[in-house]
């Protein structure tokens, strides 16, 4: 495994300050804001400089029922190529569910929600985690995620569950030790236990990023400087080994240069004092025996010995897995709940048995906030438009109104919702959202020709009446 040192996340917000910052050793991406054939420049400088560039992936969903989407691992390997990176990550998470396996609508989340630890939910996270891994051309880490909510009935603890994950895949994981801070506020996990329990030697770097309280719920905003905790922990973790890699993740309300830097002389100081008495920076990963696990809970004897087959033995028969009826039930389990769960969220259907209804409020109310934060970057003419009563006329929208694409398709609705509602009392706002909505709502910038004016003049009267 490659020895990345200390990085930032790569933002275009940040991106000359990143440039000018001393000892950055290396970049991180989001994958789905690179363009292969259109790097931004400032990305193409530092790697012109010998600045590593990794693309991180958020919208996979590799923990998702279905398996992954052979359009969305094809972008993925072309960022990966375009910046010449030496492995590419994504998430232990779901961001979609609902379709064929469920016979019903198609969701999207909009955000990285938690998969159940249990052993459907982990044959089927291995097997995605392998098709995965054939379609790239790097090796793949996964991260642990944030979660405000816990999943009733669960069979493993994440250092147990991430510790089959890379025994039966070989994956190496990315551990994000603010998400662990966040699951200890939130779900009352021991972060020391769940290091206790990883293979620390599969670890391929480690994300460090700050957030807040609030009613007792920690939120991981990525938007606040690193607290103590969220340092403590990685000073744990760095005492049981060193990381090949560390990173400072910051995606908004970005402090002045200054202030980023004293973050990362922070987290290098942590790392250095820690790290004095280990050994060095773990490489490819050594997964122990199976046989040295944390003991497993119990469970039918088939998964059992789905569990202990070797990486080598899975890995060999995964063309069969793939076809195998054997694993379709767990998905259509896995499907179901994850739908059940999703729906909940976003369209307010009744909360599933055994979930904290208070805990799955929050989530949706985040998920709708988040939703307007991002709408609102993706199509920034409508809060200028809608001013003051963009946010609350968002969130009133997404409360009843689940996210079925894109954040660029969700504006498109949004927009469409005010005017075919008539919410839109002033003539001068509605002629402009209409405006808008008209621009942007076909494939290709709007033709000059006079037929195609006429069409769009017809269709603003019938929007506006």
């Amino acid at each position: 495994m490659k020895h990345l040192g200390t990085g930032i996340g790569w933002r275009p917000e940040i991106a000359a300050a990143v440039e000018g910052m001393p000892g950055i050793d290396w970049v991180e991406a989001v994958a789905e804001n690179v363009c292969p054939g259109h790097l931004p420049e400032s990305l193409v400088r530092l790697r012109e400089r010998g600045v590593t560039v990794v693309p991180h992936g958020v919208s996979l969903g590799l923990g998702g029922a279905d398996r992954p989407d052979e359009g969305k691992l094809a972008d993925l390997a072309a960022a990966v190529e375009a910046l010449g990176s030496p492995l590419v990550t994504e998430h232990i998470a779901f961001v979609r569910a609902g379709g064929a396996l469920t016979a019903s609508p198609r969701l999207e989340a909009g955000h990285l929600l938690p998969v159940p630890r249990t052993r459907d939910a982990l044959d089927v996270l291995c097997e995605n985690i392998r098709i995965a891994q054939d379609a790239l051309p790097v090796p793949l880490a996964v991260e642990n995620i944030a979660a405000l909510i816990a999943w009733p009935g669960e069979e493993m603890t994440e250092g147990q569950f991430l510790y089959d994950l890379a025994d039966r895949t070989g994956v190496r994981l990315l551990i994000d030790v603010a998400n662990l801070h966040t699951n200890h506020v939130n779900r009352g996990e021991d972060p020391a236990k769940a290091l206790d329990e990883l293979p620390v030697e599969a670890i391929a770097y480690v994300h460090v990023a700050g957030g807040f309280e609030r009613e007792g719920v920690w939120h991981d905003s990525h938007a606040h400087a690193v607290p103590p905790a969220v340092l403590a922990i990685l000073s744990d973790l760095s005492s049981r080994v060193r990381p090949p890699g560390v990173l400072l993740e910051r995606d908004e309300n970005f402090p002045a240069p200054a202030e980023l830097e004293q973050e990362l002389t922070a987290i290098r100081e942590t790392v250095e004092k820690a790290s004095i008495s280990v050994l060095p920076a773990a490489s490819d990963p050594v997964v122990p025996a199976v046989s040295e696990a944390p003991e497993p809970t119990e469970v039918p004897d088939e998964a059992v010995a789905s569990a202990a087959a070797s990486p080598a033995a899975e890995r060999a028969s995964g063309d069969a897995l793939k076809a195998s009826p054997s694993t379709d039930p767990a998905r259509q389990r896995l499907a179901l709940a994850q739908a059940a769960l999703l729906s909940a969220l976003v369209a307010g259907t009744p909360v599933p048995e055994g979930f904290d209804g208070t805990r799955l409020s929050v989530q949706a109310r985040a998920l709708a906030g988040k939703r307007a934060d991002v709408v609102a970057k993706v199509a920034p003419e409508l809060p200028e438009i809608l001013a003051e009563a963009y946010r609350k006329a968002f969130v009133a929208y997404a409360h009843s109104h689940p996210m079925t694409g894109g954040y660029r398709r969700d504006a498109l609705d949004f927009a469409e919702h005010l005017l075919l509602g008539g919410r839109l009392e002033d003539p001068d706002v509605r002629r402009r959202v209409s405006d808008w909505w008209l621009e942007r709502s076909g494939p290709a910038p709007l033709s000059q020709h006079p037929a195609a004016r006429l069409a769009r003049a017809t269709r603003r009267v019938l929007l506006r009446r």
